[in-house]
């Protein structure tokens, strides 16, 4: 499947939460990554897509298909 077809949810980090953006892939549950900028957290995501994929697959769990969202970026 294609990585970039699963919405991606960026949110900036609180202060408690340190510096930098969250990306959360609803779609694939615990699927989260994070980055410096929105961009990079995306591309962070898009990894970790891959390999929640790879894992489900090996498990021989099923794989969700990407939703109809839209990519977000939170402010």
């Amino acid at each position: 499947m294609n990585a970039a077809a699963y919405p991606v949810i960026v949110r900036p980090l609180s202060p408690e939460e340190g510096q930098g953006y969250t990306a959360e892939v609803p779609d694939l549950p615990g699927c989260t990554a994070g980055g410096i900028t929105p961009a990079e957290a995306v591309t962070s995501a898009e990894a970790a897509i891959r390999a929640w994929i790879a894992a489900a697959e090996k498990d021989g769990r099923p794989v969700p298909p990407p939703s109809k969202r839209l990519r977000t970026v939170s402010q």
